[in-house]
């Protein structure tokens, strides 16, 4: 399988240029003049070589063995250059440039310090062999060969410049390619999180206001049912304590429709807003009072202040957990337990109703709500319970930043 390399798609196009200009060269210096030369079948024979290796340019190999078949080719095609005189050779190390120039292209770093390598010691192999067979006259012979070791040293460390510049500057262009595709790759995950955040939000927005209509509205709408069969059943015998009922229950829808308009707009308004946490569930046990005749138990002991987004969680949990009390427990006592440490805050409600099988009653929203409360806090959420034996909630949030480690049983 091969990459077609073309002016529209080469990854450098002056890279492509370059190698051109560098073949022409070569080419140039084989069919130009010289004194003394012919142009016989050795010099038509390097002209066929330098096209070839020029037209190799055009496409570049893919798999790995064909890479490697390539270039040990680029490598005969300069062998069969003319070796009948010096002077043929003058111009074709260009050609070891442009071997390195490919060699950036398709293989690593590795592969590209090994095609360099065998690129130079291929120039300094045939400098040293065109050098060896030169005819050189007796007189001074020895003056000359000094001057031309002299000089091939000279060339060769030229050379070796020469190739390192060309390989420094191509992977420099390759890496800084490299560095740009992964930017761009970076801007484009950064705007798919950047998305995927967004809708996480959204989700999670749309959570808390389901949770926040559930537990408010849930709460208020089912104190409001139970004062209203109360009414109706006391209407008749005792009507003081049905109008009782009936004020309550006109309270109560206020409240509701307050909290239908607050929960629409997506404003909730803080229930601890004008008051601290005791006294907000001193008056939600209250409100269990008057609504079901339960004199709930509440004990508190805090040893260090509760942040203020915790004490709203912890507001909510014991909100939806009385309202489920209210509609399911059949209860005749219910006890809430508040404690903090230095580290963590627990809160504990639990009642002696009819319980039930955690395992098959947790699909509910209020409690699937209070455990998705708990777990935003990275907090646990505990429910023990069995039919007939009551149920227990236990919530307990560590005072430290979401997103550590969160856990859930049941």
């Amino acid at each position: 399988m091969s990459q077609a390399i073309h002016l529209r798609n080469h990854p450098f196009r002056f890279l492509l240029f370059l190698e051109w200009g560098l073949v022409a060269i070569a080419l140039f210096s084989q069919i130009a003049p010289s004194h003394g030369h012919g142009h016989g079948s050795p010099a038509l024979l390097g002209l066929v070589s330098t096209l070839m290796f020029g037209l190799m340019g055009i496409r570049l190999p893919a798999h790995p063995w064909a890479k490697i078949a390539y270039t040990a080719l680029e490598f005969g095609l300069i062998l069969l250059t003319p070796s009948m005189s010096f002077h043929r050779m003058r111009l074709f190390p260009l050609l070891y440039l442009v071997v390195i120039i490919r060699s950036c292209l398709m293989f690593s770093i590795q592969g590209r310090l090994i095609v360099s390598g065998l690129a130079y010691g291929l120039f300094a192999a045939l400098l040293h062999l065109r050098l060896g067979q030169l005819d050189l006259p007796l007189r001074g012979q020895e003056r000359i060969r000094g001057l031309l070791g002299t000089a091939s040293l000279t060339i060769m460390v030229l050379f070796a410049l020469v190739m390192l510049f060309v390989l420094l500057m191509v992977n420099a262009l390759l890496a800084e390619r490299h560095s740009r595709e992964q930017l761009v790759l970076a801007n484009q995950r950064l705007r798919d999180y950047a998305l995927q955040v967004e809708d996480l939000a959204m989700t999670q927005e749309r959570n808390r206001i389901a949770r926040d209509i559930h537990d408010s509205l849930g709460h208020s709408l089912t104190a409001l049912n139970i004062q209203l069969e109360g009414a109706m059943k006391l209407w008749q015998r005792d009507p003081p304590q049905a109008q009782q009922f009936l004020q309550q229950a006109k309270r109560l829808g206020s409240t509701s429709l307050q909290d239908v308009r607050q929960s629409v707009a997506a404003i909730r308004r803080d229930p601890l807003a004008q008051q601290s946490l005791e006294e907000a569930i001193a008056a939600l046990l209250k409100t269990t009072q008057q609504t079901v005749g339960i004199h709930p138990t509440f004990q508190m002991q805090l040893d260090a202040p509760i942040p203020a987004p915790v004490q709203t969680v912890l507001y909510r949990i014991a909100q939806e957990a009385l309202t489920n009390v209210w509609k399911h427990a059949q209860a005749t006592a219910i006890a809430l337990d508040l404690r903090s440490t230095s580290t963590n805050v627990t809160l504990q409600i639990r009642d002696n109703g009819q319980g039930f099988d955690p395992d098959y009653n947790q699909t509910g929203f209020g409690l699937q709500g209070m455990r998705e409360r708990s777990l935003a806090l990275d907090g646990t959420f505990v429910i023990t319970s069995a039919p007939q034996q009551g149920c227990c909630i236990t919530v307990q949030i560590p005072y430290g930043l979401p997103g550590q480690g969160a856990s859930s049983k049941a």
